[in-house]
């Protein structure tokens, strides 16, 4: 596995790719990796013949400074992973790097700006959409995979690829999980130990809300369950809750066909937020 730091060296690299015919996986990251990003590449490794990993925490999709900063850096740790899974190139730019003077460009995704993630972080998906451009033109993927925990910026991404003609196939990967249901997140790391204890009961309040729609409850009366779920667990401050379509994020007022339905989390737990969804 060879890690680069520069576009150019990155660039050498992704040329003899290309003139070899090599197909190219890429699992864009902000590092502190854990078993779901090894899934990601895994699965690339499966599909593609170069599999690329970028470990690039991006300032410009922070809204918060403070989460900026506690975000964790492990790269030593996160290439002994990659290296593990099979991962043949890493890509660690520098903020200067990546960005040798302040982005100007300004990307509105329109309704998918409004709702859950849009709403509470205004920014967030124009710094994610202009990250991911960069990484595209850079590396020009045949793939990309992404996980359904960050649903929303699946969508933004599908989004992107459409609107702008970016020759790549998107792929959504299931959100993989701790045995105790609470989805896998770079996050996680920074729970104190009774926070971590109380964080699965996001997936507990996901699962309980999907049980009531299977049987034949309303979204809104979903939604109204879980709110009141939270009110009775003490450090958890709820975002929001909403029900929509798994690829829109719209919100929809009852169960959608098969694989089209979404229920959608955000918490506070602590001083660390947490998302976490479910498509049925």
């Amino acid at each position: 596995m060879l890690t680069v730091q520069t576009v150019y060296d990155l660039r050498q690299q992704i040329r003899a790719a290309q003139a070899a015919g090599q197909r190219i996986g890429l699992i864009p990251t902000m590092g502190a990796l854990h078993e779901g990003h090894i899934a990601l590449v895994e699965r690339a490794r499966r599909e593609c013949d170069l599999v690329v990993c970028s470990v690039f925490v991006n300032p410009i999709q922070f809204n918060n400074p403070d989460d900026l900063a506690r975000y964790p850096r492990t790269l030593e740790a996160d290439q002994q992973m990659l290296e593990k899974a099979g991962c043949d190139l890493v890509f660690a730019p520098s903020a200067q790097e990546m960005y040798s003077e302040p982005a100007r460009l300004r990307i509105n995704f329109g309704e998918l700006e409004t709702v859950m993630e849009g709403a509470f972080r205004p920014g967030h998906f124009n710094g994610v959409g202009i990250v991911v451009a960069k990484l595209f033109n850079l590396i020009q993927p045949d793939k990309a995979y992404f996980g359904q925990k960050d649903l929303q910026q699946v969508a933004v991404i599908r989004r992107l690829i459409r609107d702008l003609s970016f020759p790549v196939e998107l792929i959504r990967c299931d959100t993989v999980r701790e045995p105790d249901g609470l989805a896998m997140s770079s996050r996680n790391r920074l729970l104190s130990p009774e926070d971590r204890a109380a964080a699965p009961a996001l997936y507990e309040a996901l699962t309980m809300a999907h049980e009531l729609m299977a049987e034949g409850q309303s979204p809104s009366l979903a939604k109204a369950s879980v709110t009141g779920f939270f009110s009775q667990r003490p450090g958890f401050t709820l975002e929001y809750v909403d029900v929509a379509n798994a690829d829109t994020l719209q919100p929809v007022p009852e169960m959608q066909a098969p694989g089209q339905t979404a229920i959608c989390i955000a918490a506070h737990l602590g001083k660390v937020r947490l998302i976490d969804n479910l498509v049925f």
